[in-house]
């Protein structure tokens, strides 16, 4: 185990799956004690549960039923998480879900749930964790870290499904406003936005359309892995991100830039 995390208490939610699933066990692996949050174990693209890996490595942590759209679930993870562990140092709000649909097909119902999850669940999941963290004393000047994901698709557009679109550009703007209110009390908060990134999740995100569009449109030569991501966020919750905040970390393989 490496030791860039050692030390620190982290909160990742969706943490069974694809992106989040990668964040929890790479902060694991630099020596953090991870609390896991998910409404279920079971991981989308098949395997262990997150947490069984990190402990048979050697690593620390707890899982905890979580649907973040509702605050008591929220509350009574951190609540746990500090009981257990004395602090909250990273909180990577992770989960979300789409609903693959454009504008004139998304039902009210679709909108709403998207918005529950991948927004009202960011703002709870922000919300607590910052009243957690203003409690704290600080380390190498800093109290605690927020870490929002994003996308890329909440920057340009997201092909046929505006509610996901809407929610991630709103991810990108949660992650400022909290950096600018909070930065006098030494609470940082950054997001990263992930290009296309192949988790082996079923449904939308593997169409083939999206997938060739995808390939044609990076300009590295391969697409996104969760480990690209996992890494950019092992950075944010380390002391090496420095004099930071507010930040929007890119990582799509040049996307963005071609």
């Amino acid at each position: 185990m490496s030791s860039l995390l050692a030390g620190k208490i982290a909160v990742v939610t969706g943490a069974s799956a694809g992106i989040g699933r990668a964040i929890a066990l790479s902060f694991a692996a630099e020596g953090a004690t991870v609390a896991l949050a998910d409404i279920t174990t079971e991981p989308l693209e098949g395997g262990e549960p997150t947490l069984d890996l990190i402990t048979r490595a050697g690593g620390k942590g707890i899982f905890e039923t979580v649907d973040v759209s509702k605050w008591e679930d929220l509350d009574r993870l951190v609540t746990k998480t500090v009981a257990l562990y004395g602090r909250l140092d990273v909180m990577v709000n992770n989960a979300a879900i789409y609903s693959g649909t454009p504008l004139l097909d998304t039902t009210i119902e679709q909108w709403e749930h998207v918005m529950a999850v991948n927004m009202t669940g960011m703002f709870l999941g922000c919300k607590r964790a910052v009243q957690q963290m203003i409690s704290q004393e600080p380390r190498e000047e800093v109290r605690g870290r927020l870490i929002n994901l994003g996308s890329q698709q909440g920057i340009v557009t997201s092909p046929r499904d505006t509610p996901y679109g809407v929610s991630k550009a709103g991810a990108i703007y949660l992650t400022r406003q909290i950096a600018v209110d909070y930065a006098k009390d030494l609470i940082v908060c950054n997001s990263i936005s992930p290009g296309k990134v192949v988790t082996g999740k079923p449904g939308l995100p593997m169409d083939p359309a999206l997938m060739e569009n995808a390939r044609r449109r990076t300009p590295w030569p391969r697409l996104g892995r969760p480990q690209d991501i996992a890494n950019a966020a092992v950075f944010l919750a380390s002391d090496r991100a420095t004099f930071m905040t507010g930040s929007n970390l890119v990582v799509d393989g040049g996307w963005l830039a071609a």
